[in-house]
């Protein structure tokens, strides 16, 4: 059965074998303290996947393109920036549905897994899309139209395709010169002037 910390496992031994430098920016493990007290900060609990993939990843040391969507957050930006959106939502009128979208623009149970500005958020409301991985970008309101249905899922995605080929949704993986993964659109040759070659699948 698929699992965080199996997806993760995948993720890394393809890393070490085609692209170490991608591999060695991923942090070591939160701890279980450390979670339970960011939790108590902001008074919500972390769903357990979240928690699963802080166990194995603590974000990473240094910006990475190593996820299609977004560079995962370490527990203390995690925590940075739900405060700062759950500061910054009532300035703005955050909290509410607008016409025509169909989400707000933040909730208070959205959790962020990747990202900076444009978050990958968890979805925490109950209901049906429970748990489901989705984007709130910084200057709109959040799309869940194409979310995966869980973190689990996603990460699986990931592994499948870095070790299949083919594509994350739109995200296609390729190695820099420098041997880092990076992901981006199909047909992409060069990044930065920098030569792009199809990532290896086993």
């Amino acid at each position: 059965m698929a699992t965080v910390t199996a997806a993760w496992a995948r993720i890394e031994g393809w890393l070490h074998q085609h692209t170490p430098g991608s591999a060695a920016v991923l942090a070591g493990p939160s701890t279980p303290a450390l979670i339970v007290a960011a939790e108590t900060q902001l008074g919500v609990a972390f769903p357990p996947e979240l928690v699963e993939s802080l166990l194995r990843h603590d974000g990473v040391t240094e910006w990475a393109n190593i996820l299609p969507e977004a560079t995962p957050l370490g527990l203390k930006d995690i925590v940075e920036q739900y405060e700062i959106r759950m500061e910054i939502a009532p300035d703005v009128d955050g909290f509410t549905v607008h016409s025509p979208n169909t989400e707000p623009w933040w909730n208070e149970l959205w959790i962020p897994f990747g990202g900076d500005g444009d978050l990958q958020v968890i979805d925490l409301r109950p209901g049906p899309r429970h748990a489901q991985l989705g984007i709130a970008p910084h200057d709109n309101p959040a799309d869940f139209s194409d979310a995966w249905p869980s973190l689990c899922a996603y990460l699986t995605a990931v592994a499948d395709t870095l070790e299949q080929g083919g594509a994350v949704g739109e995200w296609h993986p390729y190695v820099i010169e420098d041997e880092t993964l990076w992901w981006d659109l199909a047909g992409k040759t060069e990044i930065n002037g920098e030569h792009l070659r199809q990532a290896p699948s086993h």
